[in-house]
């Protein structure tokens, strides 16, 4: 007897498969360079994957405490404490999470309702609104300013009027590179004083920012500190995506609510990566001061390889993904523009429009990432520097 199976409507009905996945994908069908999806070419730290081996072979092998290995949570809220001035509770402040992506989902999943709105900005990375989505919640999309991606803080200040829920602040921005400037925090504050309006920060670049800028954490400046969520990834940091270990910082109250959703998404994170990344953290705090003049050295070698090409840029200020014009190239959608230049010269990149709500008309960039080794950033600009204006 044959037995018809109706699905319920989907709850997501227009998402699909993402970009990253899809030009990973064209990438490996087509043998592109693939500078789309952003992670490294190279591994981590020797000595973080010996502390690895360590504890798997030690029998560090079951549930690691929900909220974090305490070791883990001590290290981070010292870090915290010397970077940004903002002392953190390690037992009711920090939590670890299974990749800064379930931080960001367990954060959203705790503080929004049905109904609520909730401020992202343009392009905005595309985690964000699916999980608003699923909580009921009602995504308002405020663009940056091209060319340098800035706040438009009167388009912030009307929307603030409504009384938004929440506003997410990538810091720095992917996929643009902006940086905010102190400045920056203090009109964000300015605006948030009288209201109740709680903030989600996106900081998993926290550590790559360049030419001698600071990273400003939102746990930087006390006001926003008191309303914030703030999440970060080792993975970026220490160059193992594929760990996906993130955490999150925020005032007691905020994150018992965060821990409460935790829970129940993914209990607990690897216990053997938790003890590792604590021994390191401690033993060799440099890594993380050093990775701005690491990244730094790649960015400005990819920016001098395509000099002479026909792409306009202007060195990013921050993560490891740099934005490269095409206008002087051709008016192809970047959509389109990034098949062809996966499928033609084979290097993978990621259009940038596909994170906005309302994509620009004349909007002309692509997204690469240079967190790739010396021969593989050669290897792409050589054959970037050879596509020409049609013509």
């Amino acid at each position: 007897m044959n037995t018809s199976i109706s699905l319920p409507p989907s709850r997501l009905p227009r998402v699909g498969t993402t970009i990253f996945s899809t030009m990973s994908q064209l990438a490996a069908d087509t043998g592109a360079l693939n500078l789309s999806q952003g992670f490294p070419d190279f591994d981590g730290p020797q000595a973080l994957k010996d502390r690895v081996s360590h504890y798997l072979n030690q029998g560090h092998n079951q549930y690691a405490p929900m909220p974090g290995v305490p070791a883990l949570r001590e290290a981070i809220a010292h870090k915290v404490q010397t970077l940004y001035g903002y002392h953190a509770d390690p037992d009711h402040e920090v939590t670890v999470t299974s990749g800064a992506t379930e931080g960001i989902f367990a954060a959203i999943a705790a503080c929004v309702r049905p109904g609520d709105e909730v401020i992202v900005f343009d392009p905005a990375y595309d985690c964000y609104e699916p999980a608003i989505t699923l909580n009921g919640g009602i995504t308002h999309h405020l663009p940056l300013q091209p060319p340098h991606f800035t706040i438009d803080w009167q388009q912030l200040a009307d929307l603030l009027h409504r009384q938004p829920r929440l506003v997410i602040v990538n810091n720095p921005h992917n996929p643009t590179g902006a940086v905010l400037t102190q400045q920056d925090l203090n009109q964000l504050a300015d605006l948030l004083a009288e209201t109740p309006t709680l903030l989600l920060g996106d900081e998993v670049y926290e550590h790559i920012v360049f030419d001698g800028r600071p990273h400003l954490s939102l746990l930087s400046h006390p006001a926003l500190a008191a309303r914030s969520i703030v999440v970060s990834s080792f993975g970026k940091t220490y160059h193992t995506t594929g760990w996906k270990v993130g955490y999150v910082v925020a005032p007691q109250a905020l994150s018992a609510e965060v821990r409460k959703v935790h829970q129940y998404l993914t209990f607990s994170t690897s216990t053997p990566f938790q003890w590792a990344l604590a021994d390191f953290m401690n033993q060799h705090p440099e890594h993380h001061t050093q990775l701005p003049h690491f990244y730094q050295a790649k960015r400005d070698h990819f920016c001098d390889l395509l000099r002479n090409s026909h792409f306009n840029l202007t060195p990013t200020q921050g993560t490891y993904f740099q934005l490269l014009d095409y206008h002087a190239i051709s008016d192809q959608l970047d959509t389109e523009m990034a098949l062809r230049l996966t499928r033609e010269i084979g290097v993978a990149a990621i259009p940038i429009s596909v994170f906005y709500a309302e994509p620009p008309r004349d909007l002309h960039y692509l997204r690469l990432c240079f967190a790739k080794s010396e021969a593989t950033l050669s290897q792409a600009a050589e054959r970037l520097c050879h596509l020409s204006p049609a013509g």
